[in-house]
Formats: C-alpha cells, sequence, structure tokens
C-alpha cells in the first residue's frame, strides 16, 4: 500500500518539497496553482462527505465515483496545455492515480486519501504555493 495512517503527512511533504525544486529560467518555482490544487481537494471532498457515515465496505455506486474521479484527475492533467505540465507533474509525484486505485471499495483508505490531499495542500501553501 502507498499511503498509511503513519507516514503519509511524511509523504506529502516530501512530494511538495520536490515539486518545489523545479524552478524557471528566473530562478521561480515551477509549480500548481493553489487554485487548482484546491479544485482537486474539492472533486475529491464531495466524495468524501458522502462516504463519511457509511459503512467500512462502500456500495458499487461509490466505487464507481472513485473510479470516475480517477478519470478526472487524469483529464485534468490532459487539460494541463503549459510546457511545464504542473498538474500532471503534480499528479505523477503525488501517486494520485496509483493510490486511488488502492482505495477500491474501502472507506478507510478514501478517508486515508482525502487526508492525503488535504497535507499536500497544506504543505503546498506552507512552502510560499501561489495562486
Amino acid at each position: 500500500m502507498i499511503l498509511d495512517e503513519k507516514t503519509y503527512v511524511d509523504k506529502a511533504e516530501k512530494v511538495i518539497l520536490k515539486l518545489s525544486k523545479k524552478k524557471d529560467r528566473n530562478d521561480n518555482p515551477i509549480w500548481i496553482t493553489t487554485s487548482k490544487i484546491r479544485n482537486l481537494l474539492a472533486m475529491t471532498a464531495d466524495i468524501y462527505n458522502e462516504i463519511l457515515p457509511l459503512e467500512e465496505i462502500l456500495t458499487e455506486e461509490l466505487t464507481a465515483r472513485i473510479d470516475y474521479l480517477r478519470v478526472r484527475f487524469i483529464y485534468e492533467c490532459g487539460r494541463d496545455t503549459g510546457r511545464d505540465k504542473v498538474v500532471k507533474d503534480f499528479v505523477e509525484t503525488a501517486e494520485i492515480i496509483e493510490i486511488l486505485k488502492e482505495v477500491k471499495n474501502s472507506r478507510a483508505r478514501f478517508i486515508l486519501f482525502m487526508h492525503y490531499m488535504e497535507a499536500l495542500v497544506a504543505y503546498h501553501k506552507f512552502y510560499g504555493g501561489k495562486d
């Protein structure tokens, strides 16, 4: 398993630190904007809010929504037409697609994924993420 309760915060920090080291020719960081990362978090939060009161094993409908969330992340990567592909770089470095595949029908794994996304947003802001 890529994420676990003991290491997801450290993993999020490492991802953001790695991404913050990419610089343009003026030595400015090249990375995802705060608004874009928050949009990705919002897509995740919609499902999170729905599964919180549920049992551990998620329904087929919710499992399908999680699969669709993967599609949305991939789509956002494809929409990123900039030279630096910051969204794709973020999604790949954070291993978001792989982690979502591991969620399957587990409520606990999705909650952990949501906490990981929140940690990514927090560290992005902490290390100077801008809009």
